[in-house]
């Protein structure tokens, strides 16, 4: 039963500060790692990780203001920080201190280019480096109980401040993608609406041109079929005429 708590207090410790981390690689927003999940919550993880995975979408056509932020989504904070063209990215409960947020982030930061440094660049398929779960999963514990000697410390360290860490809302944020996205479309449409109207426009005088040139051959028919009419109306009003003359 004892066991049984402490597995409990220890696994609610754990969803109280992290729920998802990731890594992506900032010029193309493709994911490279993850910090997998035991399948809890599957429905609000899934969701939370598209919202995670637009953000990096944005950042990719490099719609971020700074290389620290917090946004706020929902009961959650997403944390960031971008270094060497990669995004590590976590998101946790409300509560949990902001300062150990990005010194766990900064953990990752530091082994994950330790390790995998050179072949960020190269790397063509999503979750590439998978294999650093491992590290997420091990360091994760570390600061799951923010009383510990070590994450106290860490709060009263002076010389890490968050405080001008920008935080926002992540409908502002992927707002801005996503009116971004709207302009660029629009500007898509538009010129592919112009191209379209100069085609037909091109047709129409190229018709014009094709009429004109043959214009000659249809008025020469049209004398053709109704000069005799003309001439004999002609005729009869001439003698119409000189008959009121004469007489």
């Amino acid at each position: 039963m004892g066991v049984d708590l402490a597995f409990a207090v220890v696994s609610g410790l754990l969803d109280k500060m992290v729920k998802l981390t990731m890594v992506a690689r900032v010029t193309d927003g493709l994911p490279l790692a993850e910090g997998l999940d035991d399948g809890r919550d599957q429905k609000d993880a899934d969701f939370y990780k598209q919202q995670a995975k637009l953000l990096f979408k944005n950042l990719s056509k490099g719609q971020h203001e700074a290389s620290r932020m917090s946004i706020e989504t929902g009961p959650y904070f997403f944390h960031y920080i971008i270094e060497g063209r990669v995004c590590y990215l976590t998101m946790c409960d409300r509560s949990y201190p902001k300062k150990l947020a990005f010194q766990y982030l900064e953990d990752l930061k530091n082994e994950f280019e330790r390790v995998n440094g050179s072949q960020i660049e190269t790397a063509a398929r999503p979750y590439a480096f998978i294999k650093f779960d491992t590290f997420i999963q091990k360091t994760k514990k570390l600061y799951l109980d923010t009383r510990t000697q070590r994450n106290l410390a860490k709060l009263n360290d002076e010389l890490y401040e968050v405080h001008q860490i920008m935080t926002r809302n992540v409908q502002e944020v992927l707002g801005v993608g996503e009116k971004l996205d709207q302009v660029t479309e629009m500007s898509t449409r538009l010129t592919s609406d112009t191209r379209m109207y100069a085609d037909k426009a091109k047709d129409l005088n190229r018709q014009r041109l094709i009429y004109g040139m043959h214009k000659p051959f249809g008025f020469q028919a049209l004398i053709r079929k109704y000069a005799p009419v003309a001439i004999v109306i002609g005729v009869v009003l001439m003698l119409f005429w000189l008959k009121n003359k004469i007489w």
